[in-house]
C-alpha cells in the first residue's frame, strides 16, 4: 500500500502543457505523488515540449498523449487542469477529488520559427514549474 498522493492533469491535446507538467511534478515531488496527465482531445507529445524539458534535465521522450477517458472512474487526490478547455469539459471525478484549475497559454499555438516556439515553450515550462514548486510546498 502507498501513501503517495494521485494526481492526474489535463489540457486539451495532452501535447505539451500537461505533459511538461507531469514531468516536473515527478521531478518536484520525487515519490510523494504518484502523476499521470491526459487530455480531453488528446493528439501527440510536441517535440518542442520533449526539448525544453530535456533541457531542465527531464526525459519525457517516452510520453504518450492519453485521453482522460482512461482514467474515468478512477480516484485521484488532486485534478489539475492547465488549460480553460480542459477545464469545462473535465468529466466528474469522485467528490473527494480536489479540482484546481490553472491557466496557462497554449505553447502549441506559437507562430514563427523554431526559436521563437521554444522561447514559448521555454516561458510556459517555467510558469508551470513556478506553481508546482508553490503546489507541492502547500501539500506537506
Amino acid at each position: 500500500m502507498t501513501n503517495r498522493k494521485r494526481v492526474l492533469i489535463l489540457c486539451t491535446g495532452n501535447s505539451a502543457r500537461s505533459q511538461m507538467a507531469e514531468g516536473l511534478l515527478r521531478h518536484l515531488a520525487d515519490d510523494r505523488f504518484e502523476v499521470a496527465s491526459a487530455g480531453v482531445s488528446p493528439t501527440q507529445v510536441r517535440p518542442e515540449a520533449i526539448a525544453v524539458m530535456s533541457e531542465s534535465g527531464i526525459d519525457i521522450s517516452q510520453h504518450r498523449s492519453k485521453s482522460v477517458d482512461e482514467f474515468v472512474g478512477q480516484e485521484f487526490d488532486y485534478v489539475i487542469t492547465v488549460c480553460d478547455n480542459a477545464n469545462e469539459q473535465c468529466p466528474l471525478f469522485p467528490s473527494n477529488t480536489r479540482r484546481i484549475h490553472w491557466s496557462f497559454d497554449d505553447p502549441a499555438a506559437a507562430e514563427g520559427d523554431e526559436q521563437a516556439r521554444l522561447t514559448v515553450f521555454r516561458r510556459v515550462r517555467d510558469e508551470i514549474h513556478q506553481r508546482l514548486r508553490l503546489f507541492v510546498v502547500s501539500d506537506r
